[in-house]
Order: C-alpha cells, then sequence, then structure tokens
C-alpha cells in the first residue's frame, strides 16, 4: 500500500492542502500524528471487540479516519479532540452522523484527573470502551486515571509510542516496571498486538508505535481500594530502590510499627519498594486509608 493513501482514497497531499486552508499544522507538542493506512485502523476497531450498541469513547478525534471505522463497526461514538481547528473540519464533515457525538475538549483536566467532559461521556454505570491513536503526552496519565475512574471503561484499545505500551505491560521485574504498569495491572490484563512503524503516520514520528488491548479484570479493586493504592504508590515509589520497611516506617513515623505490620502481612520487610508485587501492594493498601493529606507530600 502506498503509505500517503488515506482512507478515503485520497492522496495525503489533498488532506494537507485541506488543513493548509485552515491554517493548521499539526502540532509535535500535542502529538498530532495521522494514522493513515486503512488496514490498521481497521485493524484497531477489529481488534476494539466492539459492535453494535457498544459504547466508545475516541480519544482525538484528528481527521476521522479511525472514528469512520469504529462507526463502520456499529457502535456509538463519542470522539473527543482538543484542537479547535480539527473539531470544526470534522463537524462540518461527519456532524450530521448518526451515532457519532463529537466534543471538543481536552481528555485530562490537569495531570491527574480526567476532564468533565470525559466524565460526561464515560456516564455513571454504563458500560463503556475507550480507543485511541494516544499522544504520547496524555497517554499515561489518561490509562493511569481511566483504571482509577469511578466508571471506568470495560476495555482501553490504544495506539501509544511503543516505550509505553511496554511500561504499560511490564512485569514487576522487568526495568520498565513502575506506577504506571502497576496501577494499570491492578485492574486490567494487558496484551501487546502489534508494532507499528512511523511510516504509516504522516508527519512522520521519530518513534515505533504499539497497539495494546487492556480488558478489565473480573477481580478488579473497587474505586476505593485503588484511591488507596494510588497514594501508597504516589508516597512510596519516590523510594523505590530503598527496602520497604524504612520507607514505611518514615510514612507510618515509627519503624516498629511498620515492621509489625510487615509482619502481620508476610511481607519480607528487606524487599525493595520497586520489588513489591501486586498482591502486597493490595495488602498495604487495605491495610491502612493511605488517601489521607498528611501523605500527599511524598508523591513522585
Amino acid at each position: 500500500m502506498n503509505a500517503d493513501k488515506s482512507p478515503l482514497g485520497e492522496d495525503w497531499q489533498v488532506w494537507r492542502a485541506r488543513l493548509e486552508e485552515i491554517d493548521f499544522h499539526p502540532s509535535r507538542r500535542l502529538g498530532q500524528n495521522f494514522l493513515l493506512d486503512p488496514n490498521l485502523l481497521n485493524a484497531i476497531a477489529r481488534d476494539a471487540e466492539v459492535g453494535p450498541g457498544d459504547r466508545v469513547i475516541e480519544i482525538g478525534t484528528g481527521l476521522g479516519f479511525l472514528t469512520r471505522a469504529l462507526l463502520a463497526t456499529g457502535a456509538e461514538v463519542t470522539s473527543i479532540e482538543v484542537d479547535r481547528r480539527l473539531h470544526e473540519l470534522l463537524a462540518h464533515e461527519l456532524g450530521d452522523v448518526e451515532r457519532l457525538k463529537l466534543v471538543r475538549a481536552d481528555a485530562l483536566s490537569g495531570k491527574h484527573s480526567l476532564s468533565p467532559e470525559f466524565i460526561a461521556a464515560a456516564g455513571v454505570g454504563e458500560l463503556w470502551h475507550l480507543v485511541g491513536n494516544l499522544p504520547y503526552a496524555i497517554s499515561g496519565p489518561l490509562l493511569a486515571e481511566c483504571a482509577c475512574a469511578p466508571n471506568p471503561p470495560s476495555s482501553m484499545t490504544v495506539l501509544v509510542q511503543k516505550e509505553m505500551a511496554e511500561r504499560v505491560g511490564a512485569t514487576v521485574h522487568e526495568s520498565s516496571w513502575g506506577v504506571l504498569g502497576l496501577r494499570v495491572q491492578m485492574s486490567y490484563s494487558v496484551r501487546q498486538l502489534r508494532t507499528v512503524g512511523g511510516a504509516h503516520f504522516r508527519p512522520r514520528p521519530r518513534v515505533e508505535s504499539g497497539l495494546i488491548r487492556l480488558e478489565r479484570r473480573s477481580d478488579a479493586p473497587s474505586p476505593e481500594v485503588m484511591a488507596r493504592v494510588v497514594s501508597l504508590t504516589a508516597s512510596l515509589f519516590s523510594r523505590r530502590r530503598q527496602v520497604v520497611r524504612r520507607v514505611l516506617g518514615d510514612l507510618m513515623g515509627d519503624r516498629e510499627s511498620a515492621l509489625a505490620l510487615l509482619e502481620e502481612l508476610e511481607i519480607p520487610a528487606d524487599t525493595r519498594v520497586q520489588a513489591l508485587n501486586e498482591r502486597e501492594w493490595l495488602l498495604l493498601a487495605r491495610a491502612r486509608p493511605w488517601g489521607s493529606e498528611e501523605n500527599s507530600d511524598l508523591g513522585l
């Protein structure tokens, strides 16, 4: 396939001319790299495993190529785009399409919370799925916040930079392991689906991307427990190479009490923070109400 062909059978030059008409130039800061390969776009929609009656939130409408592929599955799509010019372009082209709602907004409100528009789109107690070609700058915070949301997605099928995909799916003994992988894997199983080279995008990024699928686990902790996990990991992971008895002792203000708690939970006291596994984090999170404000000054 010619990498300059769009899903609509038009040259990228045609789309670029349209963008120039509205004085739009892709922003590296916003991660505006448009995926053009129709086979990959259809594969993402297929890997999302959505169909008629399913609710999808797409992050980053862009030029609407993935949006069209998702609509072709029969799903109901709410697509969120932060860029005003792209939003207006797509509203003109797709504004009358059934089963599609275009929202101009940022997905995040700051680094550690979902935006009100995103929360409204997710609804309360309704099943939904996250799909998108995510900008690097927001992909980690977005996945972490969605995993801990009061109404989290049933699945997340997202294209992110390859490094980010590795961080999300890393195991405890890998160098990519960290807070992001821990928080996401507490609630989701992670599958690495495929690597996507830069030649499939315009403008062409300098790095490879990875498509990952996250499926909600049946044993996922409650939002209340996840809030404790978030607070605890923010406090302890800043000293990830130190042993847990020392870091926990400083957090509690009493190393003897910390040692007693670790013995009670059957967690080896000389374990380094970065080597704690998911079960041990859950035990610690459930042992104390770590969400209190006095612990917030030990953040990442």
